[in-house]
């Protein structure tokens, strides 16, 4: 069983930053790579960030490319998102994601294994 619980969302200013994070628990096996997916009311889950196991590579949807930034430090299993310049479209649940492999990350919902049970941000003009 794995665990995944987001912290450090909220209420961010239009133009402000927020960070979020993740910490995995439980029986996670491999070099497993991380991300977060958000989830605005009426729409679908869309991809944000994801990071591999070694922290080498990333990826980010084009909405955020510049204004996020996803890190992970393995030692405490945790993957953290820094969300800056905040816009007013960025609001919505942040869910952290766990994937046997970072190329999953392409596959869209499809190709995670785990998911934590989301963190609210939203923001202010």
């Amino acid at each position: 069983q794995v665990q995944l619980v987001e912290s450090g969302g909220g209420l961010g200013q239009a133009g402000g930053s927020l960070r979020l994070s993740c910490a995995a628990s439980g029986r996670i096996f491999g070099n497993y790579a991380m991300g977060w997916f958000r989830q605005a009311p009426g729409k679908e889950r869309e991809f944000v960030a994801a990071i591999s196991w070694s922290g080498g590579s990333t990826r980010y949807a084009d909405s955020v490319k510049g204004r996020f930034t996803i890190s992970r430090d393995n030692g405490k299993n945790t993957v953290y998102l820094q969300m800056n310049s905040l816009k007013p479209e960025d609001p919505a649940v942040y869910y952290c994601a766990v994937a046997r492999a970072f190329g999953l990350f392409t596959s869209g919902t499809e190709g995670i294994d785990y998911w934590g049970k989301g963190a609210l941000v939203t923001v202010s003009s």
